[in-house]
C-alpha cells in the first residue's frame, strides 16, 4: 500500500486510510510506525505551528519525570497507562520498573497496531500488559480481567491519562471530568493522577494555540482541544495537586537548567499530579 512505513504494505488489521492519533504522535516524535494519512495530520500542523512536534515530545518528557517521581519519591508500584500509544525507548514499565523492579504496569489502548506493537514488545516482560479498552469508558475499562487481577485494587495505583483527553469529542456523551470523576472515585486512597493535556495559554500565544486546535479537529483525526488552565484543573476532581501544581509540562520538576526561551508548543502543553488523600 502507498504510503506504509518503510515501502511495507498496512497489516490487514490497520486502516491506513483514516488517521490514527497513536500513529500521529509517531509521526511528531520522527517514528517510523505511520502512514501518509498521519502524516498529511502532522504537516498541516506544522504549517500552522513549525515547532508543534514538541507537543509530542514535551508530552513524553512528562510522562517519564512523572513516573519517576511516582516511583522514586511517592513509592508508587502500579501503574494503569491509559491510551499508552505506540511504544518508544522509554516507556512507563521501562521507567518504573528500572527504579523498582517489582513495579506493575497495565498500558490499555484499542488502537490494533499500538496493541500489536506492545503485546510483542510485553510479551517477555514481566509485570507488564496491555488490554484492549475504550479509555473514555471507565466503567466498561475498570472490569476488565486483566486490569482486576494484574493489579491490587486495595493498594495505592497510580493513573495516567497522558495526552488523551484533549482527543474526547464526547461520544459517551459526558464530560471529560465525569470520565475522570468515574476514575478517581475507584482508585485506592494514597493513589496518583498524572493528566497532560493541550493547553490554551489565556495569553500571546492563545491564537496559535487555538490555530493549531482548528487543524486538529478539521483534519481527518477530527480531535485535538485545547484547554485553559481552569478547565484542565477541573480534570483532577478536588484531587491534592503535587508541587509545582498544574503548569506547562516543560516546568513540572524539570531535569535540565530551565529553558530560557519557549517556542508556542512548549507554552501550550500543560501536566500535572495529584494525590487521592
Amino acid at each position: 500500500m502507498s504510503g506504509a512505513p518503510s515501502g511495507r504494505p498496512a497489516p490487514p488489521y490497520v486502516d491506513a486510510t483514516k488517521p490514527s492519533i497513536a500513529r500521529v504522535y509517531d509521526g511528531f516524535l520522527n517514528g517510523s510506525d505511520n502512514y501518509e494519512v498521519d502524516r498529511e495530520v502532522v504537516r498541516s500542523v506544522l504549517k500552522t505551528a513549525p515547532e508543534a512536534a514538541d507537543l509530542a515530545v514535551e508530552n513524553r518528557r512528562f510522562l517519564i519525570r512523572a513516573c519517576k517521581y511516582l516511583a522514586e519519591q511517592a513509592g508508587i508500584t502500579q501503574f494503569l497507562d491509559c491510551g499508552s500509544g505506540l511504544p518508544t525507548a522509554e516507556n512507563t514499565h521501562t521507567v518504573v520498573q528500572r527504579i523498582a523492579p517489582d513495579s506493575r504496569v497495565v498500558y490499555v489502548d484499542n488502537d490494533p497496531l499500538v496493541l500489536a506493537h506492545s503485546r510483542a514488545l510485553l510479551e517477555q516482560v514481566k509485570g507488564a500488559a496491555i488490554v484492549s479498552e475504550d479509555i473514555f469508558d471507565p466503567e466498561a475499562l475498570l472490569q476488565n480481567d486483566a486490569v482486576r487481577s494484574q493489579l491490587d485494587w486495595d493498594a495505592p495505583i497510580a493513573l495516567l491519562h497522558m495526552g488523551t483527553l484533549h482527543h474526547y469529542n464526547g461520544e459517551h456523551a459526558r464530560t471529560r471530568q465525569d470520565i475522570m470523576r468515574s476514575y478517581i472515585d475507584a482508585l485506592p486512597l494514597g493513589s496518583y493522577v498524572a493528566i497532560s493535556h493541550f493547553l490554551d495559554p489565556e495569553d500571546e500565544y492563545s491564537a496559535t494555540a487555538r490555530r493549531m486546535e482548528d487543524v486538529f479537529l478539521h483534519s481527518m483525526m477530527g480531535s485535538g482541544t485545547f484547554s485553559t488552565t481552569a478547565e484542565l484543573e477541573r480534570l483532577f476532581n478536588g484531587l491534592k495537586l503535587i508541587a509545582p501544581g498544574l503548569v506547562r509540562c516543560v516546568d513540572w520538576r524539570p531535569e535540565d537548567a530551565a529553558i530560557k526561551s519557549l517556542n508556542v508548543a512548549q507554552r501550550c502543553i500543560a501536566g500535572g499530579v495529584a494525590l487521592k488523600q
